[in-house]
This record gives C-alpha cells, structure tokens and sequence, in this order.
C-alpha cells in the first residue's frame, strides 16, 4: 500500500503543477521492493534486493505535453524539478491530441478486491526462498553424466501505485509476485549443448509449484538431445501451451493504436473483418480475481472491463488510448489488453498430437522477427518431428516463414490446456499448412 505521506505528496506536487503553468496533470508514486537470488550448481551465485520509490508526473502545458520522473520526492527539491519540468515542455512542441481521458471513462472505487498481493510478503524470509532455490538444484544435480550445469533462480516482488488526475481520477493498485526457474545444460556426442529451462509463477507465495521444476527442467533439455534439421516443405505445426503465445503476439502488436495510427500494422482498417480462421475467439478478461494481469483501470486510468477482441475470427476491438484515439478520430477502447484468454477446444495435447500425421511439434522459437506493416515473418524453431501421431525426432536449427493473416487463417484445432500463470493464456494450437526450411 502507498503511505499517507506518498498519497499527500503526489497531491502537492499536482497542486503546484497547476498553480505554475498547467492546464492540466497527472501524477503517480510508485513503490516497490524486490529480490532475487541464483544458485549454479550448488553456490550461492547472486543475490540482490532492492526497493524503489520514484513519483511520475505528466504535464500539459498550453497545449504541449511533457513526462517526468524522479525518486528525490522531498519539499522544495520536488518543486524545483516540477518547475523545471514545465519550463522544458514548453519547449516541446503544440501537440492538441495530448489530452487527459473523458472523466466518465475513468474507473470509480467499488469496494472490490481483485486479491493480488499477498498480505503475507514480508512474512517470508529469506532463508525459505534460499532452500526452494537450493532443493530445485538438488532435484536433478548429478542425477545425470550428461549434466554439465543446473542453475536456479528465484524472484519476487511487491508494488504499489497511487495514481491522481486533475481532471477527477483517484485510485490506488497493489500487486505481488513469486517467480522461481532451473535451467539445465547437457553434454552431447557434439559440439553443441543441450539446454533448456522450466518455471512456474504465482500471485501468492502458496500458489508457486516448489517442486519438480528442476526435474522438468532436466526431462526438456534430455529430450532435445540428438536434434536434427529435417527436409524443408510444408507441416502441420502444433504449439504447445508454452509457445502458443509467440504466435499470438504479432497479431496483438499489430492491434495497437500507435501501430494503427502510424499505418505500420497488417490489421489497419481491418475492423469487422476475418482476420483468423472461425474457429478462434479471444476475450480480455481484466477482473480474474489472484491473476496476473487482471486490474480494474490501465496506465491512464480508465476502467477497464470484459471485451472481445476476436470473435470467431473477427477482429472486433483494436487497444485506443486517448491520444491515438484523437489522432485517428476514433472512438478510444483501453490502452492495452489485461488477460487474454482463449475459448477452448474439446481435446488435450496429447490427443492433439496423436491426430497429426505428419508434423512438427516446435517446442521452442529462436530468434527472428515478424514484419509489422505487412505481418510476413522468419522465425527460427526447434521441437520434434511427428510422425503418425508419434513424436519421433528431435529437430533444430529450421526456420518457419509465411504471413502471420494466412497462418492464423490455417488455424485447424485448438487445445483445451492453457496455463494459468500468465496474462495471456493460450492453449495448445494446430496450424496446417506451415512451411519450414530445413535441409
């Protein structure tokens, strides 16, 4: 929670802001503490915490905008870097469509709790984030010739933000998060290693899987061993839920009102229009209670609510903050999506891939880019060959190309299996059709 003493300055420091020059303000003080600890093999690698308070103030000054922050939030030096904050924007540039929200879009206090910081944070000392760290190595160190490395790592953090508006908005957000990863390396027969990774994270301490990720982490790098290209042409790709997200990705960035507005997105004017196949619909749930992502306003305070963004493979809703909305002369939405869910399928991964005949299941991207003006991309992956509903091969070192409309059109079944510890959940999906270069 931001203190009393916080709250009253961000009022300060908006008052004078109005009292020396601005039409209008908007003010946030952010405060956070965080830690983080590595283990390699079995020392104590790195650790490191930190605490952070910092006020961020926008200016609106005949008609030019200016943003600033600072963690010296004291009196008089506070004022002078105000007063200093004000003579630069008017410096800038007149810019009309810097505009504060319509106060009716702005979130009004309801009483509710989305229960996303875990009132016992502090209660968790450091010894107990040192043994789950030190037990995720153990799992699998030496449990294998083959291991040449096991590292962990194990994050948290807890935030506070008291954000106020001249034009009427006051409202406050509160949100923690526990994070812990193993990472394997493998000798192979070649030059080349064989590493992967595995994780889990949660809102509440409780809630973070403790156990088995250094044994998942180890059974994902063993299974890559051996990896091979095989012979370029078309597949069928299935993603499971842990990179079912990077594909999806492309398709959001081109959804926002800066892409749109600056006419640097394959889906301008493309409201009310098949963008995926029928058989995708995608919705931004932002009130899941003890989720990441969920909140009840955005950056700019304006509420946000249930909306569709895709429905049944019609773009429906692009992400319009106030400024883009003015530029473009379109209604504003919200600035950026919250928790992306996915309607689900009928099937499992499992029974996906025993449906496909000949496939590649791609387990990992490496690297590549996607065009944002007219969606082509080059991704490189990495996975197995599926053969009869058998994954047979491990294969690397294949790129996958098309455009990222045509692949979403080929969009054949998705999966019932999204995780949950994520803001954007996405099952497994099976595209047709893809190409991949290999040999």
């Amino acid at each position: 929670m931001i203190n009393k003493q916080y709250k009253e300055t961000a009022r300060r420091a908006m008052d004078f802001a109005l009292q020396n020059g601005c039409q209008a303000a908007r003010v946030s003080v952010i405060t956070a503490n965080n830690n983080s600890f590595e283990y390699r093999n079995t020392q104590l690698d790195r650790l490191h915490q930190s605490s952070e308070n910092k006020l961020y103030i926008e200016l609106f000054v005949d008609g030019r905008y200016g943003s600033f922050s600072t963690n010296r939030i004291d009196g008089k030096e506070l004022e002078a870097f105000i007063r200093e904050g004000i003579i630069s924007t008017q410096y800038l540039a007149e810019d009309p469509f810097r505009q504060l929200p319509d106060p009716k879009r702005y979130y009004q206090e309801n009483g509710k709790s989305l229960d996303l910081c875990d009132a016992d944070f502090d209660k968790i000392d450091t010894g107990q984030k040192l043994d789950i760290l030190r037990q995720a190595v153990e799992e699998v160190y030496q449990s294998d010739d083959r291991i040449i490395s096991v590292s962990s790592a194990y994050d948290d953090g807890v935030g506070a933000e008291y954000m106020i508006a001249s034009n009427g908005f006051e409202a406050e957000s509160v949100d923690s998060a526990f994070n812990l990863m193993v990472e394997v390396s493998l000798r192979t027969d070649g030059d080349a290693r064989a590493e992967s990774f595995w994780y889990d994270s949660a809102v509440y301490w409780d809630d973070l899987k403790k156990i088995g990720i250094g044994q998942k982490a180890l059974e994902r790098a063993l299974r890559k061993i051996g990896q091979q290209k095989v012979e370029s042409g078309k597949y069928d790709m299935l993603l499971d839920n842990t990179t079912s997200t990077r594909l999806l990705s492309p398709l959001i960035g081109a959804m926002y009102g800066t892409a749109l507005q600056q006419k640097n997105s394959f889906l301008l004017d493309m409201l009310g229009r098949q963008v995926t196949s029928a058989n995708f619909t995608l919705t931004d749930t932002p009130h899941l209670s003890r989720s990441f992502g969920a909140r009840w306003f955005d950056g700019e305070g304006v509420a946000t609510k249930d909306r569709i963004v895709i429905e049944k493979g019609v773009l429906r809703n692009y992400f319009i903050d106030t400024y883009n909305s003015l530029k473009m002369e379109m209604a504003p939405t919200i600035a950026s999506p919250s928790i992306m869910q996915v309607s689900l399928g009928e099937r499992a991964f499992d029974d996906m891939l025993a449906s496909v005949q000949r496939g590649i299941w791609v387990t990992g991207f490496n690297g590549g880019n996607s065009n944002p003006t007219t969606g082509d991309f080059s991704f490189g992956v990495e996975g197995f060959l599926i053969e009869n509903g058998v994954a047979v091969m491990p294969v690397g070192e294949m790129n996958i190309t098309g455009n990222i409309l045509s692949l979403w059109a080929n969009l054949a079944e998705i999966g019932n299996d999204p995780r949950i510890n994520s803001s954007w959940r996405v099952p497994s999906l099976l595209f047709n059709n893809v190409n991949f270069s290999g040999l």
